[in-house]
């Protein structure tokens, strides 16, 4: 890297306990590298001061520099995020997807390019190991770098008072969109930004997309389409839908891209699933320093849009018809598309309480995640962990690390049969984390945020009240599965069930129409396989949600060729 790139590249790589490895962020290509990409790339010529493209931007091309600069600029005021100089390339993992840009680029100088288009870069990435490895690695440290850093032509305004603003910004960062927060109460210029927009308060959480587009109280939806995250071409049938992004359901898009399937993945949130809420996952194969559920979901994300895979965020399903083939998925949004074969990885989520204090307090006190967005809010205060297995477990070592003290409350009499033992000594090592068994929460109080909880200890009958603000709710598991109903057969709790575990009765409800009994994974709908937490007697484990999600697109294979 030039001194010219490592001086410009400092302000993307400023983000407070991480050092972060410009060389291979921004590596400037060797000749015969260049030579490789020149074979199926464009000269380009761009006078000094011309835009290469806008933020906002879709499916823009990938640019080499040969001659000159380029300047790529984020944020408002605008900022220099890198100058690529000659050797220097640009793009990060939006370049796969052809998502919208987050920033856009200048030149600077008389500069000559290499043009290539996407699909060619794709293609190059997938073939040419050597290159692949340069421009995947440098694309997903740019974009870890640009969401760090909080450059960027989206911009935020919350407050702790307007619901939904905790969502919103979850939804942001799970998704990997770099953003600029601005909170209303605390931030004496956001009553400028407000004004100039004509907002009040009334209008927030409001999402400023590329400066222009103003989104008040946006749903999930409206936002990942003023993103571009939710784009699907819903016209041809597909060899295979993925309906969920979780660990199952990325396994199974990476591998059945890499084996020529075209492949659809919808998934109504973020990628990830309830794993991609996890703050660290110490147990899983290959990483014994352990991996947030984000970074493994990112990582699986780009690694499936590598091969070829189209992933649509925001995208939930809605009703399966079965009746017909192919099959076609209809989505909430109207929208729907057609499959020959389908993989159901829409996993489980915690079993929300009855209560209706729990419901008033939700993203206000009451939570279900344990991200770092979730920790920021309750640093140096006592919280309460309610759940005993491993993903309690790993909420409550985290938040152990920035509060001043962590409750952890089961139902049972202890831990031992729903947690990890690793994770249960880390409970019991870990001075600030007081466990507290046979209790359960029975009152939840406050105004417009959460300000007090009463729990009940059932083995000594006393009640105890704490003036305690943050509560995380990780007990149970219910599927996702209200969309298959009248399709697939189901068990009591509402897990889909496959294989031997389907009955006699089972098949002849569906109307079984094949010979052969279904395969391992395979409902009771031919084609249409279960995989992960969704799936009945599954192991509710990342591991086996992976294992499951890459074993059943053998299973997709034989079904195809029927």
């Amino acid at each position: 890297m030039t001194a010219h790139e490592r001086s410009a590249a400092s302000n993307v790589s400023e983000v407070p306990g991480r050092t972060l490895d410009t060389a291979h962020m921004f590596p400037e290509l060797a000749p015969e590298l260049i030579a490789r990409l020149a074979r199926v790339a464009r000269e380009r010529l761009v006078a000094d001061g011309d835009a290469v493209w806008d933020e906002g931007a879709t499916n823009i091309p990938f640019f080499v520099v040969q001659e000159g600069a380029i300047a790529i600029l984020a944020g408002c005021p605008e900022r220099v995020v890198v100058v690529h100089t000659p050797g220097g390339f640009t793009g990060d993992v939006d370049m796969l997807s052809g998502r919208r840009a987050s920033v856009h680029a200048r030149a600077q100088g008389a500069t000559r390019l290499l043009e290539i288009e996407r699909s060619r870069l794709r293609e190059l990435v997938r073939t040419d190991v050597e290159l692949g490895e340069v421009l995947l690695r440098a694309f997903i440290l740019r974009r870890v770098a640009l969401v760090e850093s909080g450059q960027a032509d989206i911009v935020f305004v919350g407050s702790r008072q307007a619901a939904g603003t905790l969502r919103l910004q979850d939804f942001l960062n799970r998704n990997g969109r770099p953003y600029i927060s601005l909170d209303a109460e605390r931030e004496p210029s956001v009553q400028a930004l407000l004004d100039h927009f004509h907002l009040d308060a009334s209008d927030l959480p409001v999402v400023i997309c590329w400066g222009t587009n103003v989104l008040k109280r946006p749903t999930i939806e409206e936002l990942a389409e003023c993103l571009g995250l939710s784009s699907l071409d819903d016209g041809p049938v597909r060899d295979l839908v993925v309906v969920g992004a979780g660990p199952a359901g990325l396994a199974a898009a990476v591998y059945a891209a890499s084996e020529g399937l075209d492949t659809v993945v919808l998934e109504g949130y973020a990628p990830g699933g309830q794993a991609g809420s996890s703050s660290r996952i110490e147990n899983y194969l290959g990483f014994p320093m352990g991996i947030s559920g984000s970074e493994l979901a990112g990582r699986a994300f780009v690694q499936a849009e590598k091969f070829g895979a189209s992933i649509a965020v925001a995208r939930t399903a809605a009703r399966l018809d079965c009746d017909s083939r192919p099959y076609r998925i209809r989505m909430a949004s109207g929208t729907s598309v057609s499959t020959r074969a389908i993989v159901i990885a829409t996993g489980a989520e915690y079993r929300r309480p009855i209560c209706a204090e729990a419901v008033r307090f939700e993203g206000a006190g009451f939570y279900y995640a344990a991200t770092p967005l979730e920790g920021k809010l309750c640093e140096g205060e006592e919280i309460i962990v309610v759940g005993g297995g491993n993903s309690a477990g790993q909420a409550a070592v985290f938040f152990a690390g920035t509060t001043k003290r962590v409750y952890v409350l089961v139902r049972g009499p202890g831990l031992a049969e729903s947690m990890s033992q690793y994770l249960i000594r880390r409970i019991e090592e870990t001075a600030n984390i007081e466990l507290r068994t046979r209790t359960e929460i029975v009152a939840l109080e406050g105004e417009n945020h959460l300000e007090r909880v009463t729990w009940i200890d059932k083995a000594e009958d006393r009640k105890t009240t704490l003036n305690i603000r943050h509560v995380f709710w990780m007990t149970g598991a219910s599927p996702n599965t209200s969309w298959l109903e009248g399709c697939v057969a189901l068990d009591e709790k509402g897990f889909v069930k496959t294989g031997t575990d389907l009955t006699t009765h089972d098949l002849e409800a569906a109307q079984w129409p094949l010979v052969r009994p279904p395969f391992l994974f395979e409902t009771s709908q031919p084609g249409v396989i279960a995989v992960g937490d969704v799936r009945a007697k599954s192991v509710k484990r990342v591991a086996a949600a992976v294992g499951e999600g890459s074993v059943c697109v053998q299973l997709v294979h034989k079904v195809l060729a029927e």
